[in-house]
């Protein structure tokens, strides 16, 4: 029988996690973590905590989808990395979301094709984003690692709810670097590109 490791989160301090954890109590979850940050907050230290130490066959509960994740393309990220490390992801409240069921596998399946157009979306906005600047006579400036379509991809993905980490996995770069971009504070094209971050 899997190890069921529970994730509980409110989105202000003032919250209380007090219901979510007698849920997750009563299914059985072994261990649970708890978070106060919004669904938008870049890091999400007790998400990335159960993430890393995830073991082959654990089952990761939550109460309601919401609490992990606020859109789509951030849902669909953090269950495919749970998926990767060989566990499971389910919901007591959406009892479908049961990625040990082919009904759960399907929602996953579903969830990918909705990240995609939700990623198509913003590259398309994006993209004419572009267009109405070339009009105006912008420069987009030399050649970057992250060049300047991907950064505002990167805003936008981050304004939809897309977290830090989802964002750097998907560019390989740090979080950090995401963090800059999404702020509008990296100056990476200005210049000299430094050492690879680790």
């Amino acid at each position: 029988m899997s190890r069921k490791i529970g994730y509980a989160r409110v989105s202000t301090v003032g919250q209380t996690l007090d219901v979510q954890l007698q849920s997750l109590h009563n299914y059985g979850c072994a261990k649970i973590f708890r978070e106060k940050a919004s669904g938008a907050d870049s890091e999400r230290i007790q998400l990335q905590r159960l993430l890393r130490n995830l073991s082959d066959g654990e089952t990761v509960v939550v109460t309601r989808i919401d609490r992990l994740a606020r859109s789509t393309f951030d849902l669909f990220a953090i269950i495919k990395e749970i998926t990767q490390r060989g566990a499971q992801f389910f919901s007591i409240a959406e009892p479908w979301a049961d990625t040990t069921t082919s009904t759960g596998r399907l929602m996953l399946a579903v969830l990918g094709g909705l990240a995609d157009v939700e990623r198509d979306l913003i590259k398309t906005r994006t993209a004419e984003g572009r267009i109405r600047a070339a009009r105006l006579g912008v420069k987009m400036g030399r050649p970057a690692r992250i060049t300047k379509l991907q950064q505002q991809e990167i805003k936008d993905l981050r304004q939809s709810g897309a977290t830090l980490k989802a964002l750097a996995l998907r560019y390989g770069i740090s979080t950090s670097t995401i963090s800059r971009i999404a702020t509008g504070t990296d100056s990476h094209s200005s210049r000299k590109r430094p050492k690879k971050e680790n």
